[in-house]
């Protein structure tokens, strides 16, 4: 899975792409809201490990995440 984090403008939020390895949108959610996103993709008990990853990453930047 990769993800992405995306700088908003304005009045627009972060916010944060998962994708999969072929590269199809998974989940795309606010930086500061991944409650429901994750819990749907089943990360939820990851989420903690995750949004610590979101938050170190540089804006428009393709990280891969192994989990």
């Amino acid at each position: 899975m990769y993800i992405i984090k995306v700088k908003g403008i304005a009045k627009i939020p972060n916010y944060v792409q998962l994708r999969d390895d072929k590269f199809t949108l998974l989940a795309y959610f606010r930086v500061d809201r991944p409650d429901k996103s994750l819990e749907k993709l089943g990360f939820g008990d990851q989420q903690e490990k995750i949004m610590n990853i979101i938050n170190d990453l540089p804006f428009g930047q393709v990280t891969k995440l192994e989990l």
